[in-house]
């Protein structure tokens, strides 16, 4: 076994070249799961609430965004943003700002699924009663409905999110030099422990998802005992 040499690249697993050189490994990788979970959790909302709007074509066009990013692979939507972001925008996008966009974009419509099924989940009087009150649509939805449907999503939330960051590392496929790049890296270089190289990525994505997950699991207990309680 060659364990020295995890011990002798630890700092480039975690950090990549940093100070000397650019940030690299778990650092990365966390930057682009959170990057991802703020922009996927906006957008996804946002095309969530399309999803029911009165609007036919709102609604039709939120449909249209979800299936077809649902129905393609992440792999394939990284390649869409790193390859034709020339010819949409003129010019070549960063990497990493090509797997974050791509990563926003394909997390954003398992979010917008969570949110249109979370609302329509519960029941119909409280948007009512709302609106008896003297609440717009748009108040009630706000004030009243949107809150108690989101509190309810927040394990799934949490759930999509663990994979998101899982999912970080395919951004390695085009160069953004996060936990599996690093670690592809130092493999190539040092050609003698694969095997511990990679157990040890495999280590630090546990720890990283192993959190997320008792995360929602103690959110989704309290969730339990709250509406327990209100019963």
């Amino acid at each position: 076994m060659h364990w020295n040499v995890i011990t002798n690249n630890f700092n480039y697993f975690l950090i990549g070249a940093y100070p000397e050189g650019p940030l690299g490994g778990l650092a990365m990788s966390i930057l682009l799961a959170l990057g991802g979970i703020f922009g996927a959790f906006w957008l996804g909302l946002v095309v969530g609430l399309l999803r029911i709007s009165k609007s036919r074509t709102a609604r039709i066009a939120a449909l249209v965004y979800t299936e077809i990013i649902r129905g393609t692979p992440l792999l394939m939507v990284i390649f869409w943003f790193y390859f034709l972001a020339p010819i949409a925008f003129g010019h070549t996008l960063p990497e990493a700002e090509s797997a974050l966009i791509a990563l926003i974009v394909f997390t954003s419509a398992y979010i917008a699924e969570i949110v249109r099924a979370g609302i329509e989940s519960l029941p119909k009087g409280q948007s009512e009663a709302a609106r008896g009150t003297g609440l717009s649509r748009y108040q009630a939805m706000r004030y009243v409905v949107l809150p108690q449907a989101l509190f309810n999503m927040i394990p799934s939330f949490v759930n999509q999110f663990v994979s998101l960051t899982k999912d970080t590392s395919l951004a390695f496929i085009i160069g953004v030099n996060e936990l599996t790049k690093a670690a592809t890296q130092v493999n190539n270089r040092t050609l003698n422990a694969p095997t511990e190289i990679f157990i040890t990525i495999a280590v630090l994505y546990f720890i990283i998802c192993y959190v997320l997950t008792a995360l929602s699991r103690r959110l989704e207990k309290r969730i339990n005992r709250y509406q327990a309680r209100d019963r």
